[in-house]
């Protein structure tokens, strides 16, 4: 039997048993914290009159003084009965915040409550200007605007819908990929989840990942879509720290002059469904299988999975909400175990 064949197999007999599996978790603790960011000095601005309440008296607020920015969010949730080797660290992608992982759109249990139920300890982030790590004045901190989605740009940009002109306010009338596994009925709400995103933070956004690693200490980093480049990058920075590196979808890569950094720790890629059909995502496919290459060549370890070749068909690139995701969860954890990243 293939590799492929191996992870598949696992996967469906560790989905259909965290489907049935309905007991409460158990935690040991659970909380949050911010991490990362700098201060910076806002001045020349006028003092402007508030009314914060209507009805209410008006204020003066200057806004000229220092500024807390650039901070990431963080909440954590500790097992009480612990069988990762080390913490796992979600990061979400472009546009979203750490609810991708959360609940799924159609109201099933999302990556956090899987990993959670295999005893993983499961950190997940707000990362710079998203959620809970709040914003700055832009453009005097965050230079550029922010980029807004409309509604119908995810489910053609992602692979929900089959190409363009898709996408219609009536679910019924939608045009979804043939045998889609994404949850169709529950687009509004993953729409909900969308917030704005700048395009000139990337800097930021890693220097308060590697804080995040630097508290957490030695950890597992799964990423998703933009943050591609800041998963790799990051294990560049702190390879002693990271542990394994689960790429979903990757959205760009690391730096290849560093690449020899990631020599010593296994990775995993992988790849949904209908690639071959988008304009964009043959190229980006492409990008994440040269980079796995140099890896490779550096003397690394990295599995490749494109998901249809194992057998795991529909996904779109939210494969973490698709309907089959505690599949491919399953696939992520047989991959962790076989690489003896589970206590004994």
């Amino acid at each position: 039997m293939s590799r492929l064949a191996t992870f598949a197999a696992a996967a469906a007999l560790m989905a259909s048993a965290t489907s049935n599996a309905a007991e409460p978790i158990a935690l040991r603790d659970m909380g949050s914290f911010h991490v990362g960011g700098r201060l910076v000095e806002i001045s020349g601005k006028p003092v402007k009159d508030v009314t914060f309440t209507p009805g209410g008296v008006p204020a003066k607020v200057d806004p000229n003084g220092t500024y807390q920015v650039d901070q990431m969010y963080v909440q954590y949730f500790l097992p009480q009965d612990e069988k990762g080797a080390y913490p796992l660290l979600l990061w979400h992608g472009g546009g979203l915040t750490g609810v991708t992982y959360e609940t799924t759109p159609d109201g099933r249990e999302g990556w956090l409550n899987y990993f959670l139920r295999k005893g993983w300890s499961v950190y997940n982030s707000d990362a710079v200007e998203r959620g809970r790590a709040g914003w700055a004045q832009y453009p005097d901190i965050f230079k550029g605007e922010p980029v807004f989605l409309t509604t119908s740009n995810p489910f053609q940009r992602f692979r929900i819908g089959d190409g363009p002109d898709s996408y219609d306010p009536d679910p019924a009338k939608r045009k979804l990929m043939p045998g889609s596994q994404f949850p169709n009925e529950g687009y509004e709400n993953f729409v909900k989840q969308n917030v704005p995103r700048w395009t000139t933070t990337d800097d930021a956004t890693i220097a308060a990942y590697i804080a995040e690693i630097d508290r957490v200490g030695p950890c597992i980093i799964l990423f998703h879509s933009q943050a591609g480049p800041f998963g790799f990058k990051v294990a560049q920075a702190r390879p002693d720290k990271v542990k394994a590196l689960i790429a979903i979808e990757p959205a760009g890569a690391g730096d290849p002059a560093k690449v020899d950094a990631l020599k010593n720790i296994p990775t995993l890629l992988v790849y949904g469904d209908y690639i071959e059909r988008d304009s964009r995502w043959p190229k980006i496919r492409a990008t994440g299988g040269a980079f796995a290459d140099a890896i490779r060549a550096a003397g690394g370890s990295v599995d490749v999975v494109d998901l249809p070749k194992a057998g795991i068909r529909g996904n779109s690139h939210m494969m973490m909400m698709d309907k089959n995701n505690a599949e491919v969860a399953g696939l992520i954890q047989t991959w962790l175990e076989g690489k003896g990243l589970t206590k004994q």
